[in-house]
Order: structure tokens, then C-alpha cells, then sequence
């Protein structure tokens, strides 16, 4: 079940397709879809087992997009992800063999193993859909979108992403753990991989761009609604228990994101609660709390948006 009701067509048939093989997983999905249909990036935080790398493998499959893989760990180096040149001998020239960064969808899975030195390797492609690599630039695929994942409780071993990473990301989620009868339908069928790799799609990945442009142009925000944005990043540049609040990306984030929800639910205009739904896994990761702070950042962000008349 939805958290919203969704007015697409074929939004709502991409659902209906997932649910059948991601029991208990609907909200994760459409969180993951309106990142794909915004042009953003999704990191998922969570224990091992509930189904991270399950969800990023079933949107690709649904959408028709391309899909690669990193594994991330202490040793994983920056041309692991992004490729490099190997010199052909017979051609008496330098190769470039693109790494799995040059798919659709990209599943970075536990992100926070890989040292500093790779993960910088991300972000040039999240910020600029393009990698660099031996002077050369090459653009990533259209559409373009990463997909990561980070176990928060285990932290041998680990690397915390910075602020900077952070911010790249258009929402932070956890998957969470599914209900009782939905963890049922899961121990009756088990393993579900040769249903996802069979998944017919439903979107093609040029579909996916078109709708992207579709929702760029073509759903309007008000300045009514700019202005309720603008209101939501103030407040939280001055709240007592933030140190450093929402920057400009993450309002241009909250807008994308409403402008998405607003297109989902079948409108070309956004109204506040398409601004409220999901600002919470949008701005959440992108706040640092004051020194000492014990306050969670999901309440404080919360208690923003409920201080904050909307229009």
C-alpha cells in the first residue's frame, strides 16, 4: 500500500509489478522511484538481510534501465568503480573499459566500506553525471541514478561518508523490517531472485528521461509554495540544536522531489503536502546537530515542518 495514492498509470502499474515479488517493501519503492523520476540519488541504511540490494535490482528490472554493481570495500580502488585505460598492444593504443558506474542504476553497496579516495571517485558523477578519469571526461548514462547502501549499526572497518557525500543524495531511508503477514508471504515463497530477474518492464530507460523532462517543464511551484520552502531551509538555519541547517541544494532537492510527488498523484502544480511528504528522508541526513545534541534529527526536522504554516 501506498503512502499516497498514486494518479499515474503507469507509476501506479511499476507498483503493482514490485509488490508482487518485494512483500512489505511499497514504501521503500516509491521512495526509490521518485528518486529515479527526479534525477536522484537513494541511500538506504539498514541491517543486513531486509532486502536493500533485493529493492535496487527489482527498480531496475522495472524500468528498463541498465544495471551495475560495486561491492565496496576497504580495497576497492577509484578505477574499480569508474574504469580506467588498459594499452592494447595491437592497437599501440591506450583502451577505455568503462566500469559499473556507466549503467542506468547503479547499486553501491555498503558505501561507507570503501575508503575516502573511492568514495570522492562518486562524487563527481552524482553532482555532474560525468567521470573523469586520466584527463578525459565521459558522461554517464540518461537516466542516471545510484543507489547506496550502509549497515548502521556495524562500524569496523567503516568510513563515514562527509557532508559533502551526504549531500548528494536526494533521500536517506531505512528499509525497515516488513509486517507480519507480509514476512509470512516472504518464508512461504523464498527466494524471489529468478521472479525479479524475470520482471517484465514496464518503463523503458528512455521512457524514464522522458518522464524526467516531462516533470521538469511541465509541473509548476508557486511562489507561494517557493516561499514555504524557503521558510522550512530558514528554520533550520536557526534553530538552536542545529549547528548547520539545509543548504541551497537541499531546497532545490525539496522542490524536485514535490514536483515528483505532485506528477504522481496525476497534477501539474504542487501543493504543500507534496512538499511535506517526504521532507523528512530529504533534509534528515543534510542537518548536523550542535555539539552534544542527543536530539534525533527525524523529530527536529519534524517539529520544523509543524512549526511552519503552509500556504
Amino acid at each position: 500500500m501506498s503512502v499516497f495514492e498514486i494518479k499515474n498509470s503507469m507509476i501506479a502499474r511499476t507498483m503493482e509489478c514490485l509488490e508482487d515479488v518485494l512483500h512489505g517493501k511499497g514504501d521503500v519503492m516509491l521512495r526509490v522511484l521518485i528518486c529515479v523520476f527526479s534525477g536522484g540519488h537513494m541511500l538506504l541504511e539498514d541491517i543486513p538481510g531486509l532486502g536493500k540490494t533485493t529493492v535496487a535490482v527489482a527498480a531496475a528490472r522495472a524500468l528498463g534501465m541498465s544495471f551495475g554493481r560495486v561491492q565496496c570495500t576497504n580495497d576497492l580502488l577509484p578505477t574499480d568503480v569508474t574504469g580506467l585505460n588498459i594499452f592494447k598492444a595491437d592497437r599501440g593504443a591506450f583502451e577505455f573499459h568503462p566500469g559499473p558506474i556507466f549503467n542506468n542504476l547503479v547499486l553501491v553497496d555498503e558505501i561507507n566500506r570503501a575508503t575516502p579516495k573511492t568514495q570522492s571517485a562518486l562524487l563527481e558523477a552524482m553532482g555532474e553525471e560525468q567521470a573523469t578519469i586520466d584527463g578525459t571526461t565521459y558522461k554517464m548514462a540518461t537516466p542516471f541514478i545510484i543507489v547506496a547502501t550502509q549497515n548502521p549499526i556495524e562500524h569496523s572497518g567503516t568510513f563515514p561518508l562527509p557532508e559533502s557525500q551526504m549531500d548528494r543524495f536526494m533521500m536517506k531511508s531505512p528499509v525497515g523490517y516488513p509486517d507480519r503477514d507480509s514476512e509470512r508471504d516472504i518464508l512461504r515463497s523464498g527466494s524471489q531472485k529468478a521472479s525479479i530477474e524475470n520482471l517484465p518492464p514496464v518503463f523503458t530507460a528512455e521512457e524514464v528521461a522522458k518522464c524526467q523532462r516531462k516533470i521538469d517543464g511541465g509541473v509548476t511551484i508557486s511562489d507561494k509554495i517557493l516561499d514555504y520552502i524557503l521558510s522550512i531551509s530558514e528554520a533550520t538555519r536557526h534553530h538552536p540544536m542545529i549547528e548547520a541547517g539545509i543548504s541551497t541544494r537541499g531546497a532545490m532537492t525539496l522542490s524536485k522531489c514535490a514536483r515528483c510527488v505532485a506528477w504522481m498523484r496525476g497534477r501539474d502544480y504542487v501543493v504543500p503536502e507534496d512538499v511535506k511528504i517526504f521532507a523528512s528522508d530529504i533534509l534528515e541526513h543534510r542537518i548536523q546537530l550542535v555539539s552534544g545534541s542527543k536530539a534525533e534529527a527525524r523529530r527536529i526536522i519534524e517539529s520544523v515542518l509543524g512549526d511552519i504554516p503552509a500556504p
